[in-house]
């Protein structure tokens, strides 16, 4: 009787063991699972971004006046063209990167607070501008201001 409580005890220690085991290498593949959910951290840009200038006001010309408008003030254009929508009143800036840090200059370059965030990770470009009928006096020189170099 001795001998079957003892081969009892070595196997009852032998599955608390295996037990133990897979509890141990279960708990440390969770942890390694964890760290791969971990949040990703977003990086901003640093350089001044790629910008797409749609014409939508239907006015012949504005794409590429709003092109030469935004280069000067230092905007990367990447592509204008004609939008197939060609009524906006007003001009629109939509940022398909929100994370990007030159949102802000292109929305005081444009002088709109139109400003809508459409966030696509397939985007090629960090803002899209959508030219409206006001945009003469977004490219307009400010009062006081000359286009001469006197």
């Amino acid at each position: 009787m001795y001998h079957s409580i003892s081969k009892a005890y070595r196997i009852i220690s032998a599955i608390l063991t295996v037990v133990t085991l897979l509890l141990f290498a279960m708990a440390a593949l969770g942890c390694e699972e964890e760290q791969k959910k971990a949040p990703v951290v977003k990086v901003k840009r640093t350089y001044k971004g790629d910008v797409e200038v749609l014409n939508s006001c239907g006015m012949q010309g504005a794409a590429a006046k709003m092109r030469s408008y935004l280069r000067e003030n230092g905007f990367d254009i990447v592509s204008s063209r004609n939008d197939r929508l060609q009524n906006y009143n007003e001009t629109v800036l939509v940022l398909r990167n929100p994370e990007w840090e030159g949102a802000d200059a292109l929305a005081r370059a444009l002088k709109t607070k139109n400003v809508l965030v459409v966030h696509s990770s397939r985007a090629v470009v960090d803002a899209a501008v959508y030219i409206g009928k006001d945009f003469e006096q977004i490219i307009e020189p400010e009062q006081g201001e000359t286009d001469d170099n006197e």
